[in-house]
């Protein structure tokens, strides 16, 4: 399995604030992630897919 990245993480590779992926959860329409106790985590290739999609869009 490959390593989950942080919300830092994502918001680096999108180049996006933290802020942007908090409220892109919140209103439900950012890339997919997972409570891990008190953390958010990503998988690459789910964000990957997302961006994607998005470019398609």
């Amino acid at each position: 399995m490959a390593e989950l990245w942080s919300v830092d993480d994502v918001a680096a590779y999108l180049r996006v604030p933290v802020e942007t992926l908090y409220r892109w959860r919140k209103t439900k329409c950012g890339p997919p992630a997972a409570r891990i106790g008190r953390h958010l985590r990503y998988d690459p290739a789910d964000v990957q897919a997302w961006f994607r999609g998005q470019v398609a869009a």
